[in-house]
């Protein structure tokens, strides 16, 4: 077993003790690539072939690894696979800076199609909720289930402002310790000793000796956020469409996502409810993936999704 191996599994371990998850095993995932419209893409796929597929979809300025200690913890039951969005993590950029949400959709459509995945269940959280949202107003035959996570139709300004910012404003950087030190600023529910290796799958070198996000900012720039939310808004008019049970998950601190917003969303799908989760914020699943993962189980439950087909 290789050093950095060896270094990633204790990461994992102090990062699910640190959090409170119980993890039936330690295992590192597979790094997979594939096509999708001449497009590379990277994925982790945690295994347990022949049960359920269960599909993650990060937010935006993230990367699949947000997923790991959920994925970690629900991988003898199903078989979890966290995509990287055009873009983001080791997935490639768009060439032509195209980052629209139905770009992301048909992605997904390719990704869904390439691996033949059929009854399974997607979670997509932020831009992942949204991106999720809308490839199940097209395709939600295919889905068991589908969870979204603190997104909706309504959305705080100040909330996303404050994220688009952070996400500019950390582009680039002189040093990882600069990265830790606005991390941990910007949320303070972090731990500063999992940030240093987690920020690893979400920055490169740059030639100057500097770090730089793997996320393509380029486009951020040229738009409001009024004109960013009256977007996401309109992504969601397909929501009527989407008849699969849907679980609708708000971070209990969340400033973007509020309870009525979730409450309003999970009132407009036709098999819809939402729930909360305790200590989190925007970013459920890594401010408290232990209470994400019990309210998705619960869902799981209540809907009779079993693990195995």
């Amino acid at each position: 077993m290789t050093t950095e191996v060896l270094g990633e599994l204790e990461h994992l371990k102090l990062a699910a003790s640190i959090a409170g998850v119980d993890v039936p095993g330690f295992m590192l995932p597979e790094s997979r690539h594939l096509l999708v419209e001449n497009m590379r893409f990277h994925y982790l796929d945690w295994g347990t072939a022949g049960k359920r597929s269960v599909l993650f979809l990060h937010g935006g300025g993230l990367n699949a690894h947000t997923w790991d200690l959920v994925c970690l913890s629900l991988h003898n039951d199903y078989h979890c696979l966290a995509l990287d969005l055009r873009g983001h993590g080791d997935s490639e950029w768009s060439p032509q800076g195209d980052y629209a949400i139905a770009s992301h959709v048909r992605d997904i459509e390719g990704f869904v199609d390439h691996l033949g995945l059929n009854d399974f269940v997607l979670v997509g959280m932020s831009l992942g909720a949204v991106t999720a949202a809308g490839y199940a107003a097209v395709h939600n035959h295919k889905l068991a289930a589908l969870v979204i996570v603190d997104a909706g139709p309504d959305v705080q300004t100040a909330g996303a402002q404050k994220i688009r910012d952070f996400v500019v404003d950390t582009a680039t950087l002189d040093s990882i310790d600069q990265f830790v030190e606005k991390a941990v600023s910007f949320n303070p529910r972090r731990d500063s000793r999992l940030l240093r290796r987690s920020l690893l799958y979400n920055l490169r070198p740059t030639p100057d000796g500097k770090w730089m996000r793997k996320n393509d900012t380029r486009h951020m720039g040229g738009r409001s956020i009024d004109n960013v939310i009256d977007d996401n808004k309109r992504q969601w008019k397909g929501v009527a469409a989407i008849s699969c049970p849907t679980l609708v998950v708000r971070g209990a601190n969340s400033d973007v996502f509020r309870d009525e917003d979730a409450a309003n969303l999970a009132l407009s799908l036709p098999d819809g409810r939402w729930g909360k989760v305790d200590n989190a914020g925007h970013t459920v699943q890594g401010d408290n993936p232990a209470g994400l993962i019990a309210v998705m189980l619960e869902f799981f439950a209540q809907i009779r999704v079993e693990a195995g087909h």
